[in-house]
């Protein structure tokens, strides 16, 4: 009878120890969960901004240093299609730009933030003025291979998003060596897809500073996108749909982008533009409703790599301010999503670089095209840090997204259908 009270009570002890770590980390991660989901808009500001510097300060850094090309390393695809040197390194770039452009936008400042942006913003400057060098050690070369006018169209989009951080303080030799590099495109065409907006938008930055160019590459860009939507938020890539984030990385950001200037210089009318803002706003709420309880986002289709570059349609719409949900629920949503993508996800290297993958390294999951520098379209989803500190999507009070509501049997708006 001791012999058995006593293998018992040893079970029992082993169990407690056995489980005792398991069950502490459980509450923990709970714990980390719940502070996560209380934050107030000053602290997920601040987490998002330095975010954002860690992801994008390897690339900006080293290309004001004239270093990237030495430093960011190559990881491709397997079955990797491109020439990786004449492509990767632009990648890098210009997407990187895209994401950070509405930040550096914001008024320098001497708080933490301010500082660190306005850091970057000079890095950035001086890293431009490298890239369209010919005499640089990271000149980037827009003329040889047709990938180059999907390069271009970032660079062009971060321009657009913030002319004056960005276009305007560069020397009078870089802006003509950008308008130069950008007309060398007009000898290559674009696949018929989502790449006629690549072409488009590179054309709308220089009729936006003044610049020849091109109007048909606009038009018909503008004309077959309109042509490819087949309803309630969705456009198709090309004539045949495809079932994944392209909505998101390319389709609606460019597209309300080229628009406004295509308004502003009398090509386009309001409504043209209304309408596409409209579009994109009904399509973010699909985006803000797949964000899960625990912040994870299903894994389907092209370029699943972009990570966060997923929400760009959604960033972008609370940038503009034309969100049809509370924005409190966007950020708190959005803020879950980056603490479980790069917190509990080893997407970074030893040196800070994006490593080819979803969650960790993943390689076999990248597409044909991909390498390191495609993955900076991951920096797409921090649009909203344009935003001022004191504005209301900052200063709104912490509230549950979509599917959490449901999922915890809070009160929840049904979905619904558009015909615009």
């Amino acid at each position: 009878m001791k012999k058995l009270k006593f293998l018992l009570i040893a079970l029992g002890l082993i169990s407690f120890l056995v489980f005792l770590p398991k069950a502490n980390a459980q509450k923990a991660n709970k714990r980390k969960q719940d502070k996560v989901l209380i934050s107030n808009g000053t602290q997920d500001r601040e987490y998002w901004y330095k975010l954002l510097y860690k992801m994008s300060y390897p690339v900006i850094h080293n290309l004001a240093k004239d270093s990237l090309k030495k430093n960011m390393p190559l990881e491709i695809a397997p079955k990797y299609g491109l020439i990786a040197e004449k492509v990767s390194y632009m990648e890098a770039v210009g997407r990187t730009m895209a994401g950070v452009a509405p930040w550096l936008a914001l008024p320098d400042d001497n708080t933490k933030e301010g500082i660190m942006r306005k850091q970057l913003k000079e890095e950035l400057l001086k890293g431009i003025s490298h890239a369209f060098d010919p005499n640089s050690n990271d000149y980037l070369n827009f003329t040889e291979g047709n990938h180059q006018i999907v390069d271009a169209a970032f660079f062009a989009h971060a321009f657009l998003r913030a002319p004056k951080a960005l276009w305007e303080p560069l020397d009078s030799l870089t802006k003509i060596r950008v308008i130069k590099e950008f007309k060398s495109l007009r000898n290559r065409k674009a696949v018929y897809s989502n790449w006629l907006l690549f072409s488009g938008i590179t054309e709308a930055f220089l009729l936006k500073i003044g610049a020849d160019y091109d109007p048909v590459r606009i038009d018909y860009a503008l004309k077959k996108i309109n042509e490819w939507y087949v309803g309630d938020g969705w456009y198709s890539d090309g004539p045949k749909m495809s079932m994944d984030y392209y909505n998101s990385f390319v389709i609606h950001s460019m597209l309300v982008d080229l628009l406004a200037v295509t308004v502003e210089n009398k090509i386009s009318n309001q409504s043209e533009y209304d309408l596409a803002v409209k579009r994109m706003s009904r399509y973010s709420e699909y985006l803000e409703r797949i964000i899960a309880p625990d912040g994870t986002f299903p894994a389907f289709g092209r370029s699943i790599t972009y990570r966060t570059g997923v929400f760009q349609a959604l960033a972008q719409t609370a940038l503009i301010g034309k969100l049809n949900i509370q924005q409190a629920q966007v950020r708190c949503g959005l803020t879950a999503v980056m603490h479980r993508m790069y917190e509990e996800c080893n997407n970074f290297d030893k040196n800070g670089w994006l490593i080819l993958g979803f969650c960790g390294s993943q390689p076999q999951i990248a597409d044909s095209y991909t390498s390191t520098g495609s993955l900076y379209i991951a920096t797409s989803a921090f649009l909203p840090l344009g935003l001022p500190a004191d504005n209301s999507f900052w200063t709104d009070a912490p509230t549950d997204w979509t599917s959490k509501k449901a999922w915890t049997g809070k009160p929840t708006p049904k979905d619904y259908k558009v015909d615009y």
